[in-house]
């Protein structure tokens, strides 16, 4: 999952939570999770001032930002010493599942 400006939204993506007026998390949702975003629906949400918008996997790549190989090569040397521990091990194993779960389980790119 990954929060985006929706000016980087794209018609295809797919909401990962529901859309609030104004991004405030309150009153009636405008979209629900799981809706696939359309050229339409970008620009209603444009109209009323939905400013982010969370969209599954991990679709828009910033300056600088880490891939998911990366963060795996940092969590690996993070826990290269200490992992054989057995709550160690249990951390890494539920961090590598949120990483995996966050980039949207194949590297946070979008299925073409």
């Amino acid at each position: 999952m990954q929060k985006i400006p929706l000016m980087h939204a794209k018609a295809g993506m797919t909401m990962a939570r529901d859309v609030f007026r104004g991004d405030a998390p309150v009153g009636m949702p405008l979209c629900g999770k799981g809706t696939v975003l359309t050229d339409a629906l970008i620009a209603r949400f444009d109209s009323m001032d939905v400013k982010t918008v969370y969209v599954e996997g991990h679709p828009v790549w910033e300056e600088g930002e880490s891939s998911f190989e990366d963060l795996l090569r940092k969590l690996d040397g993070r826990f290269s010493k200490t992992r054989q521990e057995p709550l160690n091990a249990m951390l890494y194993d539920i961090y590598r599942a949120y990483l995996t779960k966050s980039f949207g389980g194949n590297s946070g790119r979008q299925a073409e």
